[in-house]
């Protein structure tokens, strides 16, 4: 087994409670460095939902996970995590995270489960390559040493995160047995974006965001949104960087063009809206519309309205035209911010890319090229959405792998 994060412990514990001798080879110092952080450090592990609606949120390759996921649901993960004394609790959008909001409960139960199983792990061993013999594993290699093995598990997590050890060995390995490997980009990240100046730490709830590139809405959400240093992240945010990464180029580039849209008022179509604008109008004619605009939005925003409407926010509300109002309401309806990219990998929840999956059989996770090697988790292309799909993906490919030992 390479890698002690979530796939490679779930995995270990599996392949050890059926009898079977193993091994976990770990470069840090500790196991599940990546799952520690996730969830801001709470652990989402899991979705509450049934296996259609799981796969609805697979954005890359759901077809492929049919198998692995009825064979171990969400539901199963959830009892799983129960009779290792885990205690869950369902939280908004049906994510689950432990009841004491700790990562660490989930990191240490696996690992107690995988040693009082008889896995053994040895940390501080960085995997180097595969040695195989007609045509089956026959050894790892790693940086201090060789084990003689006749399986081997790679589970070493994607290329997002690298300062808990997600540096995309896995990929190298895979690709030196003759694995096509799609390039690895960020998924779920940030976006960078253009005139978010002065707006760096402004959160916005229940707005509707949209990414247009390419001359076409590529993705929409409705929810909570965040204004970075450099651009915009939040829940809605991260999900359409992953509904969206087909619009960009190699280098996670949106092109020319591109922009997010925020519907600072989804709730009201732009009669209603224009309707509350009036009103405030009449409330205070001769107040600046710079100074009224503070009641329909944050006061940092009211700028950035005002420039994409073309108009000095000094004019008074009396002296504002019915063009002028009416502009001012799509506005509100779809301030934009230019485009730019994708942030960097370092950003990225998960990865994008991997394993190319028509070289995995789909029911044991299996290699079509080599005897004996096994792929799991953040390794193969796949990906979700945000809460707790990837997670789960992670589990259902490594108990995939465990019934075929059975």
């Amino acid at each position: 087994m390479v890698g002690a994060g979530a796939a490679g412990m779930m995995c270990a514990g599996g392949l050890a409670e059926a009898g079977h001798a193993v091994t976990v080879i770990e470069k840090n110092d500790r196991p599940g460095r990546k799952l520690f952080i996730t969830g801001k450090g709470r652990c989402n592990l899991t979705n509450d939902c049934d296996v259609r609606t799981f796969l609805d949120n697979v954005v890359t390759n759901p077809k492929f996970l049919n198998s692995a996921i009825y064979g171990f649901t969400p539901a199963d993960c959830m009892a799983f995590f129960e009779s290792l004394g885990v205690r869950l609790k369902v939280e908004r959008g049906n994510r689950v995270f432990p009841v004491s909001d700790k990562s660490n409960d989930v990191v240490k139960a696996l690992e107690k489960y995988a040693l009082r199983s008889g896995a053994t792990f040895v940390y501080g061993e960085r995997a180097l390559s595969v040695e195989v013999k007609d045509g089956n594993v026959a050894a790892l290699s790693t940086d201090k040493g060789i084990y003689p093995c006749d399986a081997i598990v790679l589970a070493t997590g994607g290329a997002t995160y690298p300062a808990t050890g997600s540096t995309g060995d896995g990929y190298d390995i895979a690709r030196r047995l003759g694995h096509t490997v799609k390039k690895p980009s960020p998924a779920l990240v940030p976006l960078i974006a253009d005139g978010v100046d002065g707006l760096q730490g402004l959160s916005l709830r229940n707005v509707g965001v949209s990414v247009f590139a390419r001359g076409r809405e590529a993705g929409r959400e409705f929810g909570e949104m965040l204004f970075t240093h450099n651009g915009v992240s939040g829940p809605a945010i991260l999900t359409l960087s992953s509904k969206t990464g087909e619009y960009c180029d190699e280098k996670g580039n949106y092109g020319n063009g591109a922009y997010v849209s925020v519907d600072l008022k989804p709730a009201l179509d732009e009669a209603t809206l224009d309707a509350r604008v009036l009103r405030e109008i009449s409330l205070a004619p001769k107040a600046d519309v710079k100074n009224t605009l503070c009641s329909l939005m944050p006061r940092s925003l009211v700028p950035k309205v005002l420039a994409q409407c073309g108009f000095d926010g000094g004019v008074k509300n009396c002296e504002l035209s019915k063009k002028q109002r009416e502009t001012l309401v799509s506005t509100v309806k779809d301030l934009r911010f230019p485009l730019i990219s994708k942030d960097k990998m370092d950003f990225g929840i998960i990865t994008r890319g991997g394993v190319d999956v028509a070289e995995i059989n789909p029911k044991d996770m299996s290699s079509k090229k080599t005897g004996g090697l096994y792929i799991v988790g953040e390794l193969l292309d796949v990906d979700a959405l945000t809460g707790g799909f990837n997670l789960q993906i992670a589990f259902s490919t490594a108990k995939a792998v465990v019934r075929a030992f059975l």
